[in-house]
């Protein structure tokens, strides 16, 4: 029996959460009463109305400055550090903020522009002459909009910016903050060349070796009993080199992709350096370089170097293969230490590098007097180098060649 009136206890207290008796009452569940909650999960006070329990109070309006910190930041303040150009217009369309980029891009400042309708500011055409403003019309346009995605526009004055929108709403869906992000097409423009040397350069690239594997290999499945033993190796051996270099090109792109992304992942370690560039040195010899013309100078009292070896020696490889490619006679490396680290330099003997193209030479695609490669060497020679907390250079060598030299700290763990 008391068990059965426990039950119709619980059944009322369900009944009475589901259907209350008042307006404002609380919710009892489980004995314990609890307030009733709006819409937005918000506890309503006592006594609530029920017009409070279906209206939701219009948020105030968006400022521009986070909450609390009204008399430290201005609107206006809040987008000048930003790269690109911020145009804020409010709910009347008359400009409220514009940062110094905004008014760089524009070619007005930003006193001249404040209070001015937002499509005086921003004189907008499309690729066809027409108004892009009477075209999207923020304000008075469809109200579920909250963007313009990043379209190229143009501004009366023949100007090219890329151009996004975004469209701050309030509860009634009316427009009180327009907010404009402009950018230069030029850095887009230099973008888009860079990458289509890049895909010409691979393209360049692959289409040797690929060729050369694709010949030699429907040669010897059309006719290979007529061949002999040693044609049949001559001709594996170069596919085979030709598939490393191949492979040899895919981890270049994998490695710039990396160092563009800051995603370069680190495996640090104890390493000997001069064990390390003597095997750098050997693969060189392996790859068909005399072993005479390299000479490795060593000088004593190297710090413990914490460094990625596989990193390590491809940086020491690629200096090499840009000395022997670029320079003439003997390739000298030192590597010594330099305050709590070390500093190795790769020289050659070749014509040198001129003030004008040393700045270039850490570029991507640079290739000195095109001697062939991809010209990516370099450029992940710098990132790689970089990645370990160091820093390279490249000079004039003492026999008048260029002496490439890149300085990496010890690299100590933290923990030690």
């Amino acid at each position: 029996m008391a068990v059965r009136q426990r039950g119709r206890r619980s059944v009322r207290r369900v009944a009475r959460a589901r259907r209350p008796d008042r307006p404002g009452s609380h919710v009892r569940t489980g004995g314990v009463a609890q307030p009733r909650l709006g819409r937005c999960g918000v506890p309503l006070r006592l006594g609530a109305s029920p017009a409070e329990l279906t209206t939701r109070r219009p948020a105030p309006p968006y400022s521009g400055i986070p909450p609390g910190r009204s008399g430290e930041v201005s609107e206006k303040s809040a987008y000048d550090d930003l790269p690109d150009g911020v145009v804020v217009a409010g709910e009347d369309g008359r400009v409220v903020a514009l940062n110094p980029a905004g008014a760089r891009l524009l070619g007005t400042t930003t006193d001249a522009a404040l209070g001015c309708h937002y499509r005086d500011v921003l004189p907008l055409v499309d690729e066809q002459g027409r108004d892009w403003w009477v075209c999207t019309d923020p304000y008075e346009g469809l109200r579920s909009r909250t963007r313009q995605p990043e379209r190229q526009l143009t501004l009366k004055g023949g100007a090219e910016l890329l151009v996004t929108a975004s469209y701050v709403r309030g509860d009634d869906r009316s427009l009180y903050r327009l907010v404009v992000a402009l950018r230069d097409t030029h850095a887009r423009e230099r973008l888009e060349r860079s990458r289509a040397n890049l895909v010409s350069t691979v393209a360049h690239e692959l289409r040797s070796p690929l060729t050369s594997v694709k010949g030699f290999t429907a040669t010897l499945l059309a006719k290979w009993d007529r061949f002999n033993d040693d044609q049949k190796k001559l001709m594996l051996q170069t596919v085979n080199a030709d598939a490393d270099r191949v492979t040899r090109l895919i981890t270049e792109l994998l490695d710039v992709s990396r160092i563009d992304a800051g995603r370069l992942e680190m495996r640090r370690q104890v390493v000997d350096l001069p064990a390390a560039i003597r095997k750098a040195i050997a693969g060189c010899v392996a790859a068909g370089q005399p072993e005479h013309r390299f000479v490795l100078q060593e000088r004593g009292g190297l710090p413990e170097m914490w460094v990625d070896p596989d990193k390590f020696q491809q940086v020491v490889g690629n200096l090499l293969e840009n000395a022997v490619r670029h320079g003439d006679g003997t390739v000298t490396v030192a590597v010594g230490p330099n305050g709590d680290g070390a500093v190795v330099t790769v020289a050659d003997e070749g014509e040198g590098i001129s003030e004008a193209t040393a700045v270039r030479v850490f570029t991507r695609f640079w290739r000195g007097d095109q001697r062939g490669g991809t010209g990516l060497g370099l450029y992940i020679v710098k990132g790689l180098v970089e990645a370990h907390g160091g820093s390279v250079s490249v000079g004039r060598a003492t026999g008048g060649g260029a002496e490439f030299r890149f300085v990496l700290p010890a690299g100590t763990p933290s923990f030690l």
